[in-house]
């Protein structure tokens, strides 16, 4: 269990506070490297000041601790945005620009207008323009590994973890066989082989190269077959 201290987690609201900012929004996103089903990204405002020493980047939270956690920030937050973006749009936009749409749609979602918004990694776009409730131009700041220097984002973290675990432990129920539930669409060996067995689903990301590979391989049987 990580524990981390109110210096190591707040250092960057705290400087926003410092210069009379009163709002802030952290943002994350799972599901960037699956095989199948969505990337969800999530939008937190937590209370100023809010601090809890769990509160970590979601890799390195247990599945137990971050479902606690999970009702622990829903209870806190002033306003938390879902975003979703499909695998059908990671194929149509490729997952970076996915996940920039996911993102959006959760600070869209938010009805309390931050003033600055903190996204987890270097490609958002800071030019991105949402008005704060002031009618004031957003402050947007990318960071980098931000879900272990930002609470706010690493509460963004874990909401939008086990989201997108709670999807695909549905999709597990709609396409028995894969245990979705259990690798979440990641390239394991155990979803590999359920590929070959059963094929390819809708909620696969048909670019992604494993799927390609395998769709074309289907492919190259298919007319093997048809020219015997």
């Amino acid at each position: 269990m990580v524990k981390t201290s109110e210096g190591e987690m707040m250092r960057i609201e705290n400087e926003f506070y410092e210069q009379g900012y009163s709002i802030i929004a952290g943002v994350d996103e799972a599901g960037c490297g699956p095989l199948a089903g969505p990337v969800v990204a999530c939008a937190v405002i937590l209370p100023k000041g809010y601090f809890n020493s769990l509160i970590y980047d979601s890799k390195k939270v247990s599945p137990k601790l971050r479902r606690e956690l999970y009702g622990v920030i829903s209870e806190n937050a002033i306003d938390i945005g879902i975003g979703v973006a499909s695998n059908d749009e990671i194929d149509k936009f490729n997952v970076r620009g996915a996940t920039k749409l996911a993102m959006i749609r959760a600070l869209l979602e938010l009805e309390v207008k931050p003033d600055v918004v903190l996204v987890d990694g270097n490609f958002f776009d800071v030019n991105f323009w949402m008005l704060n409730h002031d009618g004031k131009k957003v402050v947007i700041k990318n960071i980098i590994k931000g879900d272990r220097k930002s609470i706010s984002i690493a509460s963004a973290s874990i909401i939008a973890k086990v989201l997108r675990d709670n999807f695909m432990e549905h999709y597990d129920e709609i396409y028995p066989g894969y245990n979705f539930s259990k690798h979440k669409g990641y390239p394991t060996e155990e979803h590999l082989s359920a590929i070959k067995r059963f094929g390819v689903t809708e909620i696969h990301r048909k670019t992604y190269k494993p799927i390609q590979k395998f769709l074309k391989a289907l492919k190259q049987s298919r007319l093997f077959d048809e020219e015997k």
